[in-house]
């Protein structure tokens, strides 16, 4: 793949400045080797792998963020006890030579309970700031939400409780932003289009018909464009951003 020539740009893909990043697996899990050790060894040989021959694009595993092993007081975060038993351990997994910033996602309903309920919610805002915590903490590195969602499949669902979860996560982010922390930024599984109905597993979000989600995504994107205007790119976290004295009186608005 990162040798492979796109046939309409003529652009080798490690060479293609529109790629943001290469994930090494979606959601690895390696159960027959709870200690991590196995996974860990794939990582940092792929990571490396990767990165010799692409040295110009960003690096992510693509965790689903259990804590594992390595840190056994940071378990008490994980969803269920299952979780630090699938071989996967967020921070040791991220310390590997290669990776640039760590993944999270973001499932209530397929990790806690099928029905929904204000647990989700709740879950969601502890499991973000643990991520973040340990992301500036041990990993010095940024840290995205790279899936999250809620399942029109699940009992219980209506579209004001998936408002609430992108609220919920939304805001988490932004805070972190904020305050020039390491929460980077979140994508919502997934955003789809009509005529694309027969891809939808339950989380699709179809803009044209999803009219307050699609508006409190847009706010999102421009809150987020308007804070990261402040800083240059040689900013770090924990930097200050100045003038948030007006910044703070629009953003208690739903109108930008």
């Amino acid at each position: 793949v990162l040798n492979r020539v796109n046939t309409f740009t003529n652009i080798t893909y490690k060479n293609d400045p529109t790629i943001f990043a290469w994930e090494l697996m979606n959601e690895p899990r390696c159960p027959s080797d709870p200690s991590g050790d196995k996974l860990q060894s794939w990582i940092q040989e792929m990571a490396v792998f990767v990165k010799s021959i692409d040295a110009k694009h960003l690096v992510e595993i693509g965790l689903e963020g259990f804590y594992g092993p390595s840190a056994p007081a940071r378990t008490r975060f994980n969803p269920n006890p299952y979780a630090a038993q699938v071989g996967t351990d967020f921070i040791r997994n991220n310390q590997a030579l290669g990776v640039d910033f760590a993944s999270v996602h973001v499932y209530p309903d397929s990790w806690i309970s099928p029905t929904v309920s204000d647990t989700f919610l709740e879950f969601t805002n502890s499991w973000m700031q643990a991520h973040v915590e340990d992301a500036e903490m041990y990993l010095g590195m940024p840290v995205l939400f790279t899936e999250f969602g809620v399942s029109a499949h699940d009992p219980g669902f209506n579209t004001s409780f998936r408002d609430m979860m992108l609220n919920t996560v939304y805001k988490m982010t932004l805070n972190s932003t904020r305050k020039g922390g390491a929460g980077a930024g979140s994508l919502v599984w997934q955003v789809s289009s009509q005529g694309a109905e027969f891809m939808d597993d339950g989380y699709a979000v179809y803009l044209t018909r999803a009219h307050t989600a699609s508006k409190i995504i847009s706010l999102q994107s421009k809150r987020l464009s308007i804070f990261n205007s402040l800083c240059g790119w040689r900013c770090k976290w924990g930097c200050k951003k100045k003038n948030h004295t007006a910044l703070d009186a629009l953003f208690s608005h739903d109108e930008l």
